[in-house]
């Protein structure tokens, strides 16, 4: 093959790869890629509260079957089960000024 048409191709290859990366930098920073940048953070960030809720979700289910199995009479659990409220009176914990 002959050199120049090895250099040709491959000058022509790198100025298509940057054309494309240029095309792609400017719609970036236009206002139409700054709307569709910001739909996308708020897409993601609606994902990870997604992801954030359903964690915490199996979490308490979780820890409630493990409550659920020192009690000897369990409560099914469910959207229908409900929790019994806390007594109002503040326990019983240690001053912070009795200790050095």
């Amino acid at each position: 093959m002959n050199p120049r048409l090895i250099w040709f191709v491959a000058g022509s290859a790198a100025g298509v790869y940057a054309s494309v990366k240029a095309r792609r930098a400017a719609y970036r920073v236009s206002m139409p890629g700054l709307i569709d940048q910001a739909a996308a953070l708020g897409t993601g960030v609606r994902a990870f509260a997604d992801e954030v809720r359903d964690g915490m979700t199996t979490a308490e289910h979780r820890f409630a079957r493990e409550l659920a199995a020192d009690d000897p009479h369990p409560e099914p659990l469910g959207p229908a089960a409900t929790v019994a409220p806390l007594d109002d009176a503040a326990p019983d914990l240690p001053d912070e000024r009795d200790h050095p």
